[in-house]
């Protein structure tokens, strides 16, 4: 065997790492609790492939009903297409800044299950409307009010993408971990309505298993910020009080109809989006109707605001919901971080 080579004065210091950056690796673990959850989502993963798509035919339901459902499915990926890349830029910058091993690897258990829900989307949309969301030709009227209708979605996803690609580097981690509890509140929320009024076994398996998830992430958020907000100062506070009102406009759009002066969308959208929306109802595709929808929302705000109010932090109003509040006059788009 070589004998080592011991330079005269002893080894050289390897140069200090620039930060953020990767390295150097470690795997420090703090919350035993975020642990067992990344334990626990190694269990619980599940394949999409692996529903029961046989039993998902285009001849079951009308052509109106087929463009419903892939319209539906097409505003769902409006958010959840969204998710794999958003939580795995949140996993590059968890290593960057050298969270402890479970947040890490918790990102990366959220990343995963976003793809599956993603996958949903596009299963379904392949199944029932080859070529959507956007690659195909309309032939009538209702075919073109979706096309556009999605189009638009599309444009405004663009937008709060770019904003997120800013704040992620920029806004601390109870800021962006009250984003993402918000939007894993509303998912599961809206996921568990779902499962429960759809009449097609595809659907219910597969809100259910998203559901479920959704409400593991949730667990996630929660175990996160109660190591955060102790401490907070009140800028931050303030900045999450925008947060959730931003949160409330964004989510909109698939939990309830978007409010008025903030998307950009043109004046005929909400009334085209109802009317499609009503034919993946009549399909039985298990979408509430508008007043148990805004009832879902102010269950599951009313959830939001009891936990952030138990650290000092503002809630929103919600006119809309008719939910008192602190004042949030104008949304930035770019103010948005955008996730499901």
């Amino acid at each position: 065997m070589a004998d080592l080579t011991i330079p005269e004065g002893g080894f050289w210091p390897a140069p200090e790492i620039p930060q953020p950056n990767i390295y150097p690796m470690e795997w420090r673990v703090e919350t035993e609790k975020l642990a067992a959850i990344y334990e626990k989502s190694k269990r619980m993963v599940w394949n999409p492939a692996d529903l029961p798509w046989d039993g998902l035919k285009a001849e079951d339901f009308t052509r109106e009903q087929r463009l419903g459902i892939m319209y539906w499915f097409a505003v769902l990926a409006n958010f959840d297409a969204s998710g794999p890349a958003v939580f795995a830029r949140a996993t590059i910058q968890a290593f960057e800044k050298h969270e402890e091993d479970p947040v890490r690897k918790c990102f990366f258990s959220i990343t995963r299950d976003e793809m599956n829900h993603e996958e949903c989307c596009q299963r379904t949309i392949a199944k029932l409307w080859p070529g959507g969301p956007l690659n195909w030709t309309p032939s009538d009227d209702l075919e073109s009010a979706a096309h556009n209708n999605i189009g638009w979605l599309y444009h405004n996803g663009g937008r709060y993408w770019n904003g997120y690609t800013a704040a992620v580097g920029k806004y601390s981690l109870p800021v962006l971990f009250t984003s993402f509890m918000m939007g894993e509140m509303a998912a599961s929320t809206l996921f568990r309505g779902m499962a429960s009024g759809t009449q097609h076994p595809v659907f219910s398996e597969m809100f259910q298993r998203i559901g479920r998830d959704e409400s593991r992430h949730l667990q996630i958020c929660m175990t996160i910020l109660e190591n955060e907000w102790p401490g907070l100062t009140d800028d931050t506070r303030s900045l999450i009080t925008r947060q959730l009102r931003a949160g409330f406009v964004f989510l909109s759009m698939i939990l309830w109809e978007p409010p008025e002066g903030f998307w950009e969308l043109p004046p005929y959208f909400l009334s085209n989006h109802r009317v499609l929306m009503n034919h993946a109802r009549d399909a039985g595709l298990g979408v509430l109707s508008y007043e148990e929808q805004a009832e879902n929302w102010r269950v599951a705000m009313a959830r939001i605001r009891a936990i952030v109010e138990r650290w000092g932090i503002a809630f929103p109003a919600i006119p809309e919901l008719d939910l008192e509040g602190v004042p949030v006059e104008f949304i930035d788009p770019e103010e948005i971080i955008p996730v499901f």
